[in-house]
């Protein structure tokens, strides 16, 4: 535990939500829910608006959908939040050489390191510092916890929550905490609450009560040891700026069960290429294949393959999980696939086997062994293809929320597609709400575009934060609209 609240937790608001309204004008102040958008679709994200009438994430799309019947339903732009985070993280890389990325929207910075804050009047300020830098440089908010340990600094982000700031001052943590839900500390999972709560555990008091003997019998001597210390306010964790990853994996849930076997096949060859893909993206290479299938009745079979050595090579990795597959019976149908490779290095075996095509013409012939595998009535959607420009999306049914461009109306986004038609409703993030218009779905004039940056000319930040207090002796300078418990 730190004697002054050096360590940062930022929390984008709503991210993926937030993003999509700041680049459409038509949406702001309008309930928005990201994610995907089948029969078997799952939330994402949900704005604020969207969050007042019961949407959250990881709830159905179905039910979202009789909870918010006039929403707007989006599938993600992943190039969009990518851009954006980018962005955010260039700001937090500039306030500390140690930050921690957790996901695109959440990181931890250590202030202390970075000489930008060492009391707690220098990190309000720094952090109040930083919202206004996100928000010039991307429009978009984020809360910010700031205490002496990465625990606090994260309750205090949510205690932050929308678009505000918390500081917690060291030696108010016990108080804080006591009164709160043992799901607040980290590693309380719904599992270990729940069998907390038999025992009569409920708050974090009552942990700190029971004491490091008791929790130590009920969860284990590791566990039960970490959670009486964060019962009791005491984190030492280190902020870490590489988190090693251990796993890249990818998987499809499918809106109809899948019962051709050849079809299964191409759909696990297709995403071993995609796998790969993401490994190579990370300049890393793996040495077991692992397939995951989960079947019509929910359960859910894993299958691994260790290889002699480490291979970033798209066929070694195809045919690996074709290899699995065979082991796996999908009878009854199939309803998730998915591929991925663990036992991550940073090099690879070229010896191993012999170098394959390309994963973009093996990904090309996986997609037409699938094409002519397919009979009528399988799923509408196609499988991601590997384009060099954005991704064509009349082969992806037009998804909702995507960006195209018409030779005569300019830039815009998809409302919708069906029955041969598609509705574009034509804005950008800094034009008033758009008009909308409607085409068929192979308009010679209507093609896909990249997505708009969010904010048309951001302030330059290149001597950022070289303006804010970094000792003792400086007074606060953070404005209204914070609060410290």
């Amino acid at each position: 535990m730190r004697s002054a609240p050096t360590i940062l937790h930022l929390d984008m608001d709503a991210f993926y939500a937030s993003a999509e309204q700041a680049a459409k004008p038509s949406l702001r102040g309008k309930a928005v829910v990201v994610g995907g958008l089948g029969p078997r679709g799952v939330v994402a994200t949900a704005s604020y608006e969207a969050r007042r009438l019961g949407v959250h994430s990881a709830m159905p799309t179905a039910q979202a959908r009789r909870l918010a019947p006039n929403a707007a339903y989006l599938v993600p732009r992943f190039s969009l939040y990518r851009t954006v985070s980018e962005q955010v993280m260039g700001l937090l890389g500039r306030l500390s050489p140690l930050v921690e990325p957790l996901s695109l929207d959440e990181a931890f910075v250590d202030l202390e390191a970075g000489g930008t804050a060492d009391d707690a009047a220098s990190a309000r300020a720094t952090g109040e510092g930083l919202r206004a830098a996100i928000r010039a440089v991307t429009g978009l908010s984020g809360s910010v916890g700031l205490a002496g340990s990465k625990m606090l600094a994260k309750i205090a982000s949510e205690r932050a929550k929308p678009d505000g700031l918390v500081l917690i001052e060291p030696g108010s943590e016990r108080e804080l905490l006591a009164p709160l839900s043992v799901r607040v500390l980290p590693g309380v999972g719904p599992a270990t609450g729940d069998h907390l709560r038999r025992a009569g555990m409920t708050t974090v008091h009552d942990l700190a009560e029971a004491g490091e003997a008791e929790l130590v019998r009920l969860v284990g001597k590791a566990h039960g040891h970490g959670l009486h210390r964060m019962a009791l306010g005491l984190d030492d964790r280190p902020v870490v700026a590489e988190r090693d990853a251990k796993s890249v994996s990818v998987e499809d849930t499918f809106d109809v069960d899948l019962h051709d076997r050849v079809r299964v096949r191409a759909e696990v060859e297709r995403l071993a290429v995609r796998c790969v893909e993401r490994l190579r993206a990370a300049d890393r290479s793996g040495r077991t294949v692992v397939l995951k299938v989960r079947r019509y009745d929910f359960s859910t079979l894993t299958r691994s393959e260790t290889l002699r050595g480490p291979t970033d090579d798209p066929t070694v990795v195809r045919e690996a999980a074709g290899r699995l597959l065979e082991s796996v019976d999908t009878t009854g149908g199939v309803r998730l696939l998915g591929v991925g490779v663990t036992g991550l290095a940073d090099f690879t075996q070229e010896d191993l086997f012999a170098q394959a095509a390309d994963a973009r013409e093996l990904a090309r012939r996986a997609l037409e062994d699938r094409a002519r595998a397919v009979e009528d009535g399988g799923r509408e959607r196609a499988p991601e293809p590997v384009p060099e420009g954005p991704e064509p999306l009349a082969a992806r049914g037009w998804p909702a929320g995507h960006d195209v461009h018409h030779e005569k109306y300019g830039h815009g986004w998809v409302q919708g597609s069906g029955v041969g038609r598609v509705t574009v409703r034509f804005e950008q993030p800094w034009s008033e709400p758009g008009r909308v218009l409607t085409f068929r779905v192979d308009d010679p004039l209507l093609r896909p575009a990249d997505p708009l940056p969010l904010v048309r000319e951001p302030p330059d930040y290149s001597s950022w934060p070289a303006s804010l207090p970094k000792s003792r002796s400086e007074p606060d300078s953070a404005g209204g609209g914070t609060s410290s418990p």
